[in-house]
C-alpha cells in the first residue's frame, strides 16, 4: 500500500511563525464597480464589433441609430463588404434574438397582423438598415439555409425549431416590402448612392431578379410550406408567398410609384415601365392590369398622363399583353351579359351607356398611338382575337373606339371581308371563332355605310365580296352557310334598293338568330365616360327566349313527375277512435337506434326535410357545415331538376348557379357515392337546357379555376349529356348509378365490420395481412369508349374471319321471318343532340382548345388542358359526341373537319404517352364509323385520310407483337383504323389519286 502514494513535493514551513495566530481576519477589499455593457460606436467597424458580441437593448439601439444616419460616409444600404457583414449580422443574429421584443409597441401591445410593428419606432429602425437589395438578399439566403437544414436528418439536440426561424424571416420578409411606397423608396435608395451610374443599374437589375424574377416568391412559397408540414398544421399565411396577392402589392407599388413621378425623370419612368414589364412574367397578368387601371383611372382623381407615361414607355409585346388583358378584364367584369339572339332591331339600345363606357376606356389606352391601334385592329381580325367565347359588348366597344378614324374602319372592313370568303379559313377555322368575325364584319360594315356609303357600294360591287357569299354558299358545313346568307342578306340591304336587294328565300333567315345577325349593321354605341365603371355598373340585357323554341319547350314533356289529381285531407272522428280501442298494439322495441348514443347532446332531432324548391336546393348545397343537408341535397338533386326542367322557370333562372356549385362542390365528408350523385346533378343540369348549359360547361373546362378532377367531372357531364340527348340514355345508366358499386350485401351485420385496415388482418379469407394498392377509378366515358371501340371492331374482325373461311358460294345461309326480323328491329328514336350537339357542345370545346392552343401553347406545366389525362378524355368527349349525334347530323362535315385537324395536331402529344395514343386512334376510328357516306368522305377529307394513314402505320410498326394490354389495346385500334381507311382507298383509289395530283 506504500507504494501506491508517491510524493510530489515537499514544503518546509519556518519555525518563527508557528507560533502565531492560525486564524487571521482578512480585511474585504471593495469590490469594483460592474462596468456598463452599454456601448456607443463611432465607426462601422465598431458597429459590427457590437452586434457580434450579443449587445443589450440599449446597446443595440444606439447602433442600429449610428448606422442609420446618413450625414457619413458609409451607408448601409450600399452594397460593399462591411455593409454585407453588417446586414448578415444583423438578419442571422439580431433579428433571430430581438425580433419578438421588437415587433412590441412602446406600450407593451403587440403589433398587429399585417403591419408588423410599423408603430414600433425601433423596428422601424431596424428595417430602415434592412430596407435594400443587401437586406433582401440575406433574408433570403437565410430562408435558403433553413429550407436546406430542413431536408437534411436532424442529428443535433436543441437550438431554436427551423419553423420558427423561418417564420420569423417571413415575418420580416413582409415587415420590409409591406406598404405601397417600398419600391420607390429602395429606388431612391439605389439613387442615392455615391456609386457610378454601371453600378447603380447593376444594382436596380439585381433589385429586379428579387422582386419580379421569381426568386422571393418561391423562396418564400417553399419555406411557408416547410412551415406547415413542419408543424403539422396550417399556420400563418403570408402575402409573399401568395401569388395573387404579391402581384397586387407590386401593381400598388408601381402605380404609388407613377404618381409621384416627375415627367422629365426619364430614368424613373423607364425603370418604373421596366418594373411593370418584368411582373407580368409573375402569370397574374389580368389582375396587376386591373389594379393599375383602377388607382389611375377610375380614382376621383385621375392620373391620365402618368397613365399614359407608363404603358407608353413599356415595349410593344408588354403593350400587347397589357392590351388584350384590359379587353378580357372589360369583358368579364363590366360587359358579362350572356349571348343573345333576339329579333328586335333596337336590342343594343339596353347597355349602350356600358358599352360606351367601355369604349372611352379603350380609347384612353389606344392615345392615338398608331402600335397600339394596330393592335385593335390584329385583334378584330386575327383568327384567334375578338374575344372568342364572349358577348358581343365588346366587339362593340372596340369598334366603337375605333370608329373615329374612318382609314382605320375600312381596314377592318377589308380585311373582315378577305378573311370570310376565304376558302381555307372557312373549312379548317373553328366555328365558334367564325361567328365572332361574322359579327365583325357587319358591325364594321354599320360603321362604313354610315361614314362612306359610296365606299362600302364599291365595296360590295368588287370581286371579294362576291367571292365571299359564293364560296360560303359552297361550303359543306349547314353553320357557313348561315353565316354567309345572313352576311349576304345584310351587307345588301345597306347598299342595294328594292328588289335588287338579295333574299335567299328559306325558313332559316326567318329565324330570330339571323334576324339578330342581319340588325348588327344597324348598331351605333358612342364613346362616353366612365361614370358606369366607377359606380360598378354591369351590362344587363334582356333574355327573351324565342317564341319558338319558348313554344317547343311548353309542348315538351316533362322527363319525369306525376300529375296531381287531387289533394283530399281526412280527419279522423271520436267514432274511428273509439273502434280502434279493441286492436292490440305493437310491442315496443327494446331499444330505440335514435337513443343508442350514451351522451343525449349528440342525437340529431331535427333532421332537415327534402327541398321542393331549387332555392331550398342552393341553400342546401351552399351550406358546407352541414353534413345532412349536404347529402340530402347531393341525393335530391338530380330529380328535383329534371322534375322541375320544364315547370316555370326555376332551372332555367337558376341554371348556372345550380352548375357552379355542383362544379366546386367538395366532399369533406365522404359521403357515399359523392361523385355519382353530383355527375347525375350536372346532367340534369345541362338537359334542362342543352344549348345553353352546353356552352356554359365548355367555357367552365377552358376558364375556371378548378382541379383535374373537377374538369374531368365536367367533360364526363358533356359527353353522358349528349349521349341521354342523343337517346342512348337507358345504355348509360348503369355508369353513373349506385347499382354498379360494390356493395356489402353479404356480411350478415355491416355495423359490426372492423375498420378496413384492421379487418384485413382478421378476416378468415386471408391467412397473411398484404398491403394491397388501390386501383385508380375507370371513369365512365373510359368505359364507353371501350365499349364503342369493340361495337366498332368486332363487325370488322368478323368479316375478316368469314372470309378466311372459304368462298361465300359454299358457305349455308339461314334466312329470318320478317315478324323475327321486325322483331329484333330497334324502334327508331328522336335524336334531340342532333339539333343542338353543333352550337351547344361540339364547336364551343373546339373553338375555346385552338384558341387555348394558341394562347398558353402546348405544354402541360402551362396549359392544364393539356395534361395527358385531361386531353385524353377531351378527345374521348369528342369522339362520343360526334358518335351520338349520329350520321345524319347536318353539321357533321364541319364537326368533322374540325375534329379531324384538331387530332392530326395532336399527333406530337401522343408521342410516349399511350392513354393520348388510345384516344387519338379512338377519334379516327368514330370519324371514320360517323362519316357513312364513304364517298364524300374521300372527297372531302382525301388528303386527312391519307396523312392519317401514313401516321398510324408508324404507330402499328412501333408496337410489338407481344406486349402489355394497353399495347394491345392500343395496336388493335391501329388495326381498325387501318381497315376502314384501306376499304376507302382501295374503293375510291382514283378519286384519292386526282385529289393529290394537286398536291406540291
Amino acid at each position: 500500500m506504500e507504494g501506491l502514494l508517491t510524493p510530489v513535493s515537499t514544503s518546509y514551513k519556518n519555525g518563527s511563525k508557528a507560533s502565531e495566530a492560525a486564524l487571521i481576519e482578512a480585511v474585504k477589499a471593495p469590490e469594483p464597480k460592474p462596468k456598463p455593457r452599454f456601448q456607443t460606436a463611432s465607426t462601422p467597424a465598431e458597429a459590427l464589433e457590437i452586434l457580434r458580441n450579443e449587445p443589450d437593448h440599449e446597446t443595440l439601439i444606439s447602433t442600429l441609430q449610428f448606422l442609420g444616419k446618413s450625414d457619413q460616409d458609409f451607408a448601409i444600404a450600399s452594397p460593399s463588404p462591411l455593409a454585407a457583414q453588417l446586414v448578415h449580422t444583423l438578419v442571422s443574429d439580431t433579428v433571430p434574438n430581438y425580433w419578438h421584443v421588437l415587433q412590441e409597441s412602446p406600450n407593451g401591445k403587440k403589433a398587429k397582423n399585417g403591419k408588423h410593428g410599423r408603430s414600433s419606432s425601433e423596428l422601424e429602425i431596424l428595417l430602415s438598415c434592412l430596407r435594400s437589395v443587401t437586406g433582401l438578399n440575406s433574408v433570403l439566403l437565410s430562408l435558403k439555409q433553413q429550407i436546406q437544414k430542413s431536408r437534411e436528418p436532424k442529428n443535433s439536440i436543441g437550438g431554436a425549431k427551423i419553423e420558427d426561424i423561418l417564420a420569423i424571416n417571413l415575418q420580416l420578409l413582409q415587415a420590409l416590402l409591406g406598404g405601397n411606397k417600398t419600391i420607390g423608396i429602395i429606388w431612391e435608395t439605389i439613387c442615392a448612392t455615391p456609386d457610378s451610374q454601371p453600378r447603380q443599374k447593376a444594382l436596380w437589375n439585381e433589385f429586379l431578379s428579387l422582386i419580379v424574377g421569381g426568386k422571393l416568391l418561391g423562396t418564400a412559397a417553399e419555406s411557408e410550406d416547410i412551415i406547415n408540414e413542419l408543424s403539422k398544421k396550417i399556420g400563418e399565411r403570408h402575402w409573399v408567398a401568395d401569388g395573387t396577392l404579391y402581384s397586387r402589392w407590386l401593381s400598388q407599388n408601381i402605380t404609388h410609384w407613377a404618381k409621384s413621378l416627375p415627367n422629365h425623370s426619364e430614368d424613373g419612368w423607364r425603370s418604373c415601365a421596366e418594373l411593370l414589364s418584368k411582373s407580368f412574367r409573375l402569370g397574374n397578368t389580368e389582375s396587376i392590369t386591373k389594379e393599375i387601371v383602377s388607382i389611375l383611372i377610375f380614382q376621383e382623381k385621375e392620373y391620365r398622363p402618368q397613365f399614359l407615361k407608363l404603358i407608353g414607355n413599356l415595349p410593344s409585346f408588354d403593350q400587347r399583353n397589357f392590351l388584350f388583358s384590359l379587353l378580357k378584364i372589360i369583358s368579364r367584369d363590366y360587359l358579362s351579359s350572356p349571348l343573345t339572339t333576339e329579333a328586335d332591331s333596337q336590342w343594343w339600345k339596353s347597355d349602350a351607356s356600358v358599352v360606351a363606357a367601355a369604349a372611352s376606356l379603350i380609347t384612353l389606352v389606344v392615345a392615338e398611338d398608331e402600335a397600339r391601334k394596330n393592335l385593335l385592329i390584329s385583334w378584330l381580325t386575327n383568327s384567334s382575337g375578338a374575344g372568342v367565347g364572349d358577348g358581343i359588348a365588346i366587339r362593340r366597344a372596340v369598334l366603337a373606339a375605333l370608329a373615329g378614324d374612318k382609314c382605320d374602319i375600312e381596314t377592318i372592313l377589308d380585311k373582315s371581308l378577305g378573311q370570310f370568303g376565304d376558302q381555307l379559313y372557312i373549312k379548317h377555322t373553328p366555328t365558334l371563332q367564325q361567328e365572332v368575325h361574322a359579327q365583325v364584319l357587319l358591325l364594321t360594315a354599320g360603321y362604313v355605310h354610315r361614314k362612306a356609303p359610296l365606299r362600302l357600294t364599291v365595296m360590295m360591287r368588287s370581286g371579294s365580296h362576291l367571292s365571299v357569299v359564293s364560296n360560303r354558299l359552297a361550303a359543306s358545313s349547314p353553320r357557313a352557310r348561315f353565316l354567309g346568307m345572313c352576311v349576304g342578306e345584310a351587307l345588301s340591304s345597306l347598299v342595294d334598293k328594292g328588289d335588287k336587294r338579295m333574299d335567299f328565300k328559306v325558313e332559316e333567315m326567318n329565324t330570330d338568330e339571323a334576324k339578330w345577325y342581319k340588325s348588327l349593321v344597324t348598331v351605333s354605341d358612342n364613346i362616353g365616360s366612365f361614370d358606369p365603371f366607377k359606380a360598378g355598373a354591369v351590362a344587363n340585357i334582356s333574355k327573351k327566349q324565342p317564341q319558338k323554341a319558348a313554344q317547343q319547350a311548353k309542348k315538351k314533356p316533362p322527363p319525369t313527375g306525376s300529375k296531381i289529381v287531387a289533394i283530399e285531407e281526412i280527419e279522423d272522428s271520436e267514432e274511428e277512435e273509439s273502434d280502434d280501442d279493441g286492436l292490440t298494439p305493437y310491442a315496443k322495441p327494446d331499444s330505440d337506434p335514435e337513443d343508442s348514443d350514451e351522451d343525449a347532446t349528440l342525437i340529431t332531432r331535427n333532421k332537415p326535410t327534402a327541398p321542393v324548391y331549387i332555392r331550398d336546393l342552393i341553400t342546401y348545397l351552399r351550406d358546407t357545415e352541414n353534413y345532412d343537408r349536404q347529402k340530402l341535397a347531393l341525393a335530391t338533386a338530380a330529380p328535383l331538376i329534371r322534375r322541375k326542367a320544364n315547370f316555370g322557370t326555376e332551372v332555367s333562372a337558376h341554371a348556372e348557379e345550380l352548375a357552379t356549385l355542383l362544379v366546386g362542390l367538395q366532399d369533406k365528408y365522404e359521403i357515399e357515392n359523392f361523385q355519382d350523385m353530383r355527375i347525375q346533378g350536372m346532367i340534369a343540369v345541362l338537359i334542362a337546357l342543352p344549348t345553353k348549359m352546353g356552352q356554359w360547361f365548355s367555357k367552365t373546362f377552358f376558364d375556371g379555376d378548378f382541379s383535374i378532377s373537377q374538369r374531368a367531372s365536367v367533360l364526363t357531364t358533356l359527353g353522358l349529356g349528349a349521349r341521354e340527348l342523343g337517346g342512348f340514355g337507358p345504355e348509360d345508366e348503369s355508369l353513373t348509378t349506385m347499382k354498379n358499386l360494390p356493395s356489402s350485401s353479404n356480411a350478415s351485420f355491416p355495423s359490426k365490420i372492423l375498420p378496413p385496415h384492421i379487418h384485413t388482418y382478421y378476416s378468415p379469407q386471408t391467412s397473411k395481412p398484404k398491403k394491397q394498392l388501390k386501383a385508380t377509378p375507370i371513369s365512365a366515358l373510359d368505359t364507353l369508349t371501350t365499349t364503342l371501340s369493340n361495337t366498332m371492331i368486332a363487325p370488322m374482325a368478323t368479316s375478316l374471319a368469314d372470309k378466311l373461311t372459304g368462298p361465300s358460294i359454299l358457305k349455308i345461309r339461314t334466312f329470318s321471318s320478317r315478324m323475327a326480323v321486325e322483331a329484333s328491329r330497334k324502334k327508331p328514336t328522336t335524336n334531340a343532340l342532333a339539333q343542338v350537339v353543333s352550337a351547344g357542345f361540339f364547336f364551343p370545346l373546339t373553338g375555346r382548345f385552338s384558341l387555348h392552343l394558341k394562347t398558353f401553347g402546348a405544354s402541360s406545366a402551362a396549359n392544364i388542358t393539356f395534361h395527358p389525362y385531361l386531353l385524353s378524355l377531351f378527345l374521348k368527349t369528342l369522339s362520343l359526341l360526334l358518335h351520338a349525334s349520329g350520321p345524319n347530323t347536318l353539321s357533321l362535315p364541319q364537326m368533322t373537319s374540325e375534329f379531324w385537324d384538331l387530332c392530326l395536331g395532336l399527333r406530337a402529344q401522343a408521342v410516349g404517352d399511350v392513354m393520348v395514343l388510345e384516344a387519338l386512334l379512338f377519334s379516327f376510328l368514330s370519324i371514320l364509323e360517323v362519316n357513312g357516306d364513304k364517298r364524300a368522305l374521300v372527297e372531302g377529307f382525301g388528303r386527312q385520310m391519307l396523312e392519317t394513314q401514313e401516321w398510324v402505320e408508324g404507330v402499328f410498326g412501333r408496337l410489338g407483337s407481344a406486349g402489355s394490354e394497353e399495347d394491345e389495346r392500343v395496336r388493335m385500334l391501329a388495326a381498325g383504323v387501318l381497315v376502314r381507311i384501306r376499304e376507302n382507298v382501295e374503293k375510291y383509289q382514283a378519286l384519292l389519286l386526282g385529289d393529290m395530283a394537286s398536291f406540291r
